[in-house]
């Protein structure tokens, strides 16, 4: 740069400071970001080669698909800022389908079936919150454990069979209704994105949560009550599992005690992907939502692209882990 395009009143080693501080902080606000710039390649690569990708139709049906991870990743996410690891959540999802298609069958409404499953979730968190915290087990082992209690209770409760929701009502309300058309399975994945912000983000409990993920023995000096903190994280991310899972059911219009294997994995990729860091402290509801968005993308634009099942599992495969690495911190 000649010194003709130099501002008026810098120096020439000042405008060349001016200039390095600007790269660098580009490539911080880069690196920070990183995972959301490869999820913005791999959207562009899918608009350019599948057919009609860039559509409302599909906007609305990957809002469909990811709303169920979406929904699990805002509680997610409030665990793993704790620095502790939900692994039944999928397990959940799947009793608390089981459970809620037997509650409907019981003549209960549908408006009422809701928070008394959300509710059974939170006390299926609750416990496990209770049992790390005043057993000082690691939540990995005590939520690992939880996951093989609730599946077998979900494969016990009818000898694995399906349990049909003969109400056509439940499946509009949670998934297949629409609202100024919008899907409301969208709809619920943004009423639980603003909840969970503004508890993580805009709540005493919230900062409590970030604080004991940072540096849990600092929290405890300052007048910090770890354990509540980490009780609370658990009970909600045992309600959005549950409100999830019943969802799924909802879909369906049946409870199926397999819906949710494996789910658990999505979800705390979603978080990770989103910016959470593993090592707690730091995370955003935001972040994990988008995240979960993500993975919805990825899965079906590897199917729009045509595919085959056993290559679409391999290349999301690689893909999460070459962009939770990236995001790793």
């Amino acid at each position: 740069m000649t010194n003709s395009t130099i501002t008026p009143g810098l120096t020439p080693a000042m405008a060349a400071a001016r200039r390095a501080f600007g790269w660098q902080k580009a490539k911080r606000l880069a690196r920070d970001h990183i995972t959301f710039i490869v999820f913005g390649l791999i959207t562009l690569f899918f608009i350019l080669h599948a057919p009609n990708f860039a559509s409302l139709a599909t906007a609305n049906a990957i809002g469909r698909i990811t709303a169920v991870v979406s929904i699990m990743a805002v509680g997610m996410t409030m665990v793993i800022m704790c620095r502790e690891i939900d692994l039944s959540v999928g397990a959940l999802a799947s009793l608390s389908a089981m459970v809620g298609a037997m509650l409907m069958q019981t003549g209960i409404t549908p408006w009422l079936s809701i928070p008394v499953m959300t509710a059974f979730g939170a006390l299926v968190g609750l416990v496990n919150g209770l049992i790390v915290t005043r057993l000082r087990i690691p939540s990995f082992l005590v939520t690992l454990g939880m996951l093989s209690i609730l599946s077998g209770t979900a494969l016990t409760l009818t000898d694995s069979l399906p349990v049909p929701i003969g109400d056509r009502t439940l499946g509009k309300i949670m998934a297949n209704g629409t609202l100024i058309g919008l899907p409301a399975a969208v709809w619920w994945t943004v009423v639980f994105a603003l909840a969970g912000i503004y508890v993580l983000h805009l709540s005493v409990i919230g900062r409590q949560m970030a604080a004991t993920g940072g540096n849990e023995a600092a929290a405890r000096f300052s007048g910090i009550d770890v354990d509540r903190a980490k009780v609370v994280a658990f009970a909600i991310c045992g309600a959005c599992a549950s409100f999830a899972g019943y969802m799924l059911a909802a879909r369906a219009s049946a409870g199926n005690p397999s819906v949710g294997v494996g789910l658990e994995l999505n979800v705390i990729a979603a978080v990770i992907i989103g910016g959470t860091s593993l090592f707690g402290g730091r995370g955003s509801v935001v972040g994990s939502v988008i995240g979960a968005i993500f993975i919805g993308i990825l899965a079906f634009g590897l199917v729009v692209i045509g595919l085959s099942t056993t290559i679409q599992e391999i290349v999301k495969g690689v893909i999460i882990i070459l962009a939770v690495s990236l995001n790793r911190r």
